[in-house]
């Protein structure tokens, strides 16, 4: 018993020995004053164990919180010190500095002696500059150029504006996210044999940052051969669901548009009350015709319940706000199609890091668990924003925004502006689920103040508010309703720096009888229209989107649709309808054409106390948003009456436009920068103008440009009526721009010349009067910091 027992009681002290030998091992050079630490510290405690840690500290951090760096180590206070846990929270710190973008950050630990066999264990860290994505190299890939692959990937390559963004920094769940972009970007375009190869990353310490490579296998470009579908389900008529396909024979083959029938047909039957059926596609490849024959086989599934689901993670997001992007509640048919698109939808909402959708085993064979795991994010954003236009000069804004506001997954916006021409306030709330409906509900107040004196000679302040309701019908297809109030004060500057109503209120000291006209004088009828008007209208916006990006469209369809009815009280009375309608299709690759038309009109319901159908305030006053090459309000219908016609556009009634446009890279410039050029032709007009044209007893007339019009006066009298230059002459110009999508905003400048244009009338001594404003640069922007 002694012989079996002593070597047993021994054991313990061997063991000591040998962690204390892997212990001693394990050290770097660097690490040599540790070594001789420790052991000195263990054999003050016990060979048993080494010295317990006091605290662990990290020191040097600037960049990084603490509280982020601290939650990655092992080692923990109150613990034995153990080189191992050392050694992997060194490893565990310069991950988090290369997810951070700082691939050359240093680590070095040292332990510090305390009295009663306690120690400190410190990191200090030197940070080192931002080492970003140095390279992205793709490698088999001959149908696609690497540099719309690139275009595809959130990760960007370091460049010159790299100190604006953090998009170039490395992170290995930000690229593996990228590899499935790419994927998904190669199924959608036809690529039916895709499949990346490899992804390889290293970091290139010469460079100062990482090179990425990503192998790829393209194989052919398919084409959509035949489509059938096979209902083997009792009252499912499948040609009645061909109007759910979106692909047809001959088109590119597209994994997305499967999925979407997928969807469309799934949720058609389950209306049908067939909740277990299963819609499953089926395709078959003819590599010699490079034609994919597309299937959709209708069948019974398994009868399966959802018993339970579990939301998990979510430490600030409510769990309603979650379950109801589900079309699937517990008690359910299961159905794997809704909770792919439920967990799309999630993804989508920009409330979480990661979502992550699994299932498992119910309570029985007929019942399943799913489980929901997902990551807050910050959805809230404080932004300073800046810019400059031709039309309202330098502005900037000031706006807080939170797109999950206490959880509840509502929109709310506070903003500022301040210009030089022009400046208000503004806030938006969004409810996306009004009454627990997929309906957005939402409400807009607002107060803009804008000065248009180097136009129209007045200055107009809007404050009021709007509710609005959402319906979407289909995924492209959206009907808001809305109901608008809002106050209008229309004013016309009258002191030296801008005496625009010195004729009928001279200034002292400025006003001469024979300045009045020359210095700048408003037309009567924006006279006629000073003060306040209130508007109480009702309206409805149907919108179509089919854009398959909303920041840089390639192709897809948008069209808009509002129509207005203002007469719910108030003081304006007419019905109002605008439209517009934007095409986008690739030409080529990265050159893509645009065509747009638009077009609105407004028609006065009844007349009001002098006559007119509308007020001055009502009409639609276009420019360059119609036609480029023209100032702002700068082509429609103008008071001639006065040598200051220039400056008195008055509105119209009827608009219509055209626009095509094609966007470019610029030869030379990397892709990165954002910098694109465009060439485009427009061509549209504004005409009809139905407000007043006299004031006082006299009369006024609308003029015709081929013959006739006048406007009488009584002599010696102020003039009491005006007269109108109102074409119908279609404007139209060529021009060129340049697009920068910059970190800091969009930016446009556009260069236009007019090809046509109303030129006037020509009076005796050879001037023209009443003639459209052009305006051949213009420049838009806005920054973001």
């Amino acid at each position: 018993m002694m012989s079996t027992t002593t070597p047993r009681r021994k054991k313990p002290a061997a063991t000591a020995m040998i962690a204390m030998s892997a212990l001693m091992a394990g050290l770097t050079v660097a690490d040599s004053a540790l070594a001789q630490r420790v052991p000195q510290t263990r054999s003050r405690a016990s060979a048993a164990q080494g010295p317990l840690i006091n605290r662990v500290a990290v020191e040097g951090n600037s960049k990084v919180e603490k509280a982020l760096l601290e939650g990655v180590l092992q080692s923990r206070a109150r613990t034995p010190v153990n080189q191992a846990a050392i050694d992997a929270d060194v490893q565990s710190i310069l991950e988090v500095y290369r997810r951070q973008g700082r691939g050359l950050a240093q680590v070095t630990p040292r332990i510090v002696d305390l009295p009663n066999g306690r120690v400190d264990v410190v990191y200090t860290i030197v940070e080192g500059d931002k080492t970003g994505v140095k390279e992205i190299r793709f490698v088999g890939n001959s149908q696609i150029s690497s540099g719309r692959l690139r275009s595809v990937m959130q990760t960007t390559e370091s460049n010159i504006l790299s100190f604006l963004k953090s998009s170039d920094i490395y992170d290995p769940g930000r690229l593996s996210n990228d590899l499935e972009l790419i994927r998904r970007y190669y199924l959608k375009n036809g690529y039916a044999d895709f499949r990346i190869v490899s992804s390889d990353v290293t970091f290139d310490a010469n460079a100062g940052g990482y090179i990425v490579t990503i192998a790829v296998e393209e194989g052919e470009q398919y084409r959509v051969g035949n489509v059938s579908i096979d209902s083997r389900v009792p009252g499912v008529d499948a040609e009645a669901l061909r109007s759910d396909l979106s692909v047809s024979a001959g088109s590119v083959y597209s994994a997305d548009a499967v999925e979407k029938s997928v969807e469309a047909m799934t949720r058609t039957v389950a209306r049908q009350g067939n909740p277990f059926v299963l819609v499953r596609p089926v395709g078959t490849r003819d590599p010699g015709s490079r034609t994919v024959n597309l299937g959709y086989v209708i069948e019974e599934g398994p009868r399966i319940y959802i018993e339970r689901i579990n939301i998990r993670g979510n430490t600030r997001t409510r769990d309603y706000v979650i379950r109801r992007e589900f079309d699937l509640g517990e008690g359910d048919a299961y159905n794997q199609v809704m909770i792919d698109r439920a967990e799309r939808r999630l993804n989508n909402l920009g409330y979480f890091k990661q979502v992550r959708v699994s299932n498992e085993p119910g309570s029985s064979a007929d019942r399943v668990v799913v489980n929901v795991d997902v990551e807050d994010q910050s959805t809230g954003s404080f932004s300073v924003s800046g810019g400059y236009s031709t039309a309202d000069g330098f502005i900037g804004e000031v706006a807080v925004t939170e797109t999950n506001f206490l959880g509840r997954g509502q929109f709310v916006r506070l903003a500022g502006q301040l210009g030089q021409r022009t400046n208000g306030v503004d806030f938006s709330f969004t409810e996306p689920y009004f009454l627990g409906y997929r309906m957005a509900a939402g409400i807009d107040l607002f107060s803009k103040f804008s000065d248009q004196t180097r136009y129209s000679r007045y200055e107009n302040r809007m404050t009021g508010g709007q509710i609005r309701l959402g319906l979407p019908f289909t995924e492209e297809f959206t009907v808001t309703a809305r109901y608008s109030l809002y106050q209008q004060d229309l004013e016309i500057p009258n002191d030296e720096d801008k005496p625009y109503n010195d004729c009928s209120f001279p200034i002292p000291g400025v006003t001469t009888s024979t300045n009045c006209l020359a210095n700048g004088e408003a037309s009567l009828a924006i006279k006629e229209s000073q003060g306040s008007t209130i508007t109480s209208l009702a309206g409805l916006t149907f919108n179509y989107n089919t854009l398959d990006s909303t920041r840089d469209p390639r192709n897809g369809f948008y069209a808009e649709v509002k129509t207005d009815f203002a007469g719910l009280g108030g003081d304006s009375r007419y019905f109002r309808a605008t439209g517009d309608a934007r095409y986008y299709h690739e030409l080529f690759e990265d050159i893509v054409g645009i065509a747009r038309v638009q077009g609105g009109h407004i028609m006065g319901l009844g007349n009001d106390s002098d006559g007119a159908d509308l007020r001055i305030v009502d009409h639609f006053f276009m420019g360059p948003s119609l036609v480029r090459g023209f100032a702002t309000n700068g082509l429609g219908p103008r008071d001639i009456s006065s040598p200051d016609a220039n400056a008195n556009a008055i509105g119209g009634t009827t608009y219509f436009g055209g626009s095509l446009e094609v966007q470019f890279p610029i030869f030379g410039l990397p892709r990165e920068l954002g910098l694109k050029g465009a060439v485009f032709a427009d061509a549209g007009t504004l005409f009809g103008y139905e407000g007043p044209t006299q004031f006082n007893p006299g009369g006024g007339s609308v003029f015709d440009p081929d013959g006739g019009g006048t406007c009488e006066r009584d002599a010696g009298q102020p003039q009491d009526c005006i007269l109108v230059l109102d074409s119908h002459k279609i404007r139209s110009s060529v021009g060129a721009s340049i697009l920068w999508s910059s970190p800091l905003g969009p930016i446009r400048f556009d260069y236009a010349v007019a090809l046509s244009k109303e030129e006037g009338i020509l009076q005796a001594d050879g001037t023209r009067i009443g003639g459209d404003r052009t305006q051949s640069f213009r420049f838009s922007g806005g920054t973001r910091f």
